[in-house]
This record gives structure tokens, C-alpha cells and sequence, in this order.
């Protein structure tokens, strides 16, 4: 009894701390001072030095779908709908959901690590006693940039996806490019561009509360900066694909 009681206090101890940084952190959003300079440094950090490897991971993902596709789809001579379907699967699930995996394990583990430092050598606590709240100072910027600046990546890697399979379908299967352009677009609503952003919005928001909670509640000094950053990127990984289902249960 009490060894399966262990386990689920502490899944209520982390979904308590999930909460309660969440909450600090829109209620500390529109307080003054605002520290816009810490917020363009981490969109930059999140976004931009992000780009290459979220682009990368596009580009082959697009590819794997043509390819995955395009011989299926053939022996139904089918093969001119490969557009449309890798299309939709990079907008709706694919684009959001890996490159959110890929933001976890990059940006994640690095905000876990970075609050988890302060927290072991005191310099959360010397805010406290400086009378500045390390929400404030610390959270607050770096969740906005996450939840700003994913959606950005997703749309570039939503178009990056679909040339790689235009690359894979027509040069290198030699399908008719015409076909291929237009089927891309012919059953892409807006409807699935937009829930295609909201859940990159979402994953952003989630990434960057456990990233940061899990930093800020560190214990055990070096060995528990270790354990924090391991557990953020497993704990955001796993929250993503928990909420991609009832995300797109909701908006589908």
C-alpha cells in the first residue's frame, strides 16, 4: 500500500508545481517591469537557433511520407493524391508534434538545466531576498518566447515538409508536377493550418512550464540538476503526446 502510494504522490506533487508555475506565471505576464530585452534573447535562442534542426527534421520527414506513400498509393494509380496527404499530415499532426519533441529535447532540457543551476547555488534564492520574484524574472520570458515562437517554426517546417515530398514525387519519382501543387492545396482548409498553430501554441506552453518547474524545484545539487533536465524533456515529451490526443479529439 504504501509502496503504490509513492508514485502517485508524486504524480500530484508535479501536477501541483505544473499549476502552480502556470498560474504565477500569467498572473506575474502583465505586471510591470517588462523585461523585453530577456524576451527577444530567449525567442531567438528558442526560435532562431532551432531553425536548422527543426528544418532538417522537416525536409526528411516530407520525404519519408512521398516516399512511404507514393509506391502505396500506385498500385491504386492513386499516386496523384501523394500531395494532398503529405501535405495534410505535415499540417495537422507531424510538423507540430515531432519538431515540439525536438523543441522539448533542445530547449527544455536546457531551461530545466539553467533554472536548476540557480536554484543549487542560490541565485533564486538571492532574487527572493532582493525582492524580485524568480517567476517573474526567470519563467515569464522564457514561456512567452517558447509559446511565441513554436508556432513560427511549425509553419516553416509545415512548408519545408511539403517540398520535400514535391522533391521526393516529382524528381525523383518523376510524377506530374501540376498534379502534385495542386492536389497539395485542393482539400487544405484553414481549419487545419490554425489547429496545426494551436497545438504548436499549446506544446509551447507545455515545454516551457515543465522545463522551467522542473528547473526551479531542483534539489541535490549537481546530481539534481542532472535528474531535472532528464525528467523535463521525458515529462514534456510525454505531456505532448497526452495532449496532442484531446487536442485533436477537440479540434477535429
Amino acid at each position: 500500500m504504501k509502496a503504490s502510494a509513492v508514485p502517485l504522490e508524486g504524480f500530484f506533487t508535479e501536477m501541483g508545481r505544473f499549476f502552480q508555475i502556470l498560474g504565477r506565471t500569467i498572473a506575474w505576464t502583465p505586471r510591470p517591469p517588462y523585461d523585453f530585452r530577456e524576451l527577444v534573447r530567449q525567442m531567438v535562442r528558442i526560435g532562431v537557433d532551432s531553425l536548422p534542426v527543426v528544418l532538417l527534421t522537416a525536409l526528411f520527414t516530407g520525404m519519408v511520407m512521398a516516399l512511404q506513400t507514393f509506391s502505396t498509393l500506385k498500385r491504386f494509380n492513386a499516386e496523384g493524391f501523394v500531395g494532398s496527404l503529405v501535405a495534410l499530415s505535415m499540417v495537422r499532426e507531424l510538423a507540430p508534434v515531432i519538431s515540439s519533441l525536438l523543441i522539448a529535447g533542445r530547449c527544455g532540457s536546457a531551461m530545466g538545466a539553467e533554472l536548476g543551476t540557480m536554484r543549487v547555488t542560490e541565485q533564486i534564492d538571492a532574487l527572493e531576498v532582493l525582492a524580485t520574484d524568480p517567476v517573474h524574472f526567470l519563467v515569464v520570458p522564457r514561456v512567452w518566447a517558447t509559446v511565441f515562437m513554436l508556432p513560427l517554426l511549425i509553419v516553416v517546417a509545415d512548408a519545408i515538409g511539403i517540398v520535400g515530398g514535391y522533391l521526393i514525387s516529382v524528381v525523383y519519382f518523376g510524377a506530374n508536377p501540376v498534379t502534385y501543387t495542386e492536389n497539395t492545396f485542393r482539400y487544405m482548409d484553414l481549419e487545419d493550418i490554425t489547429s496545426g498553430l494551436i497545438k504548436a501554441a499549446v506544446f509551447g506552453l507545455i515545454i516551457a512550464v515543465v522545463g522551467c518547474q522542473k528547473g526551479y524545484f531542483t534539489r541535490g545539487g549537481a546530481e539534481g540538476v542532472g535528474r531535472a533536465t532528464t525528467r523535463a524533456v521525458v515529462l514534456a515529451s510525454i505531456a505532448i503526446l497526452i495532449s496532442d490526443f484531446f487536442l485533436t479529439k477537440i479540434l477535429f
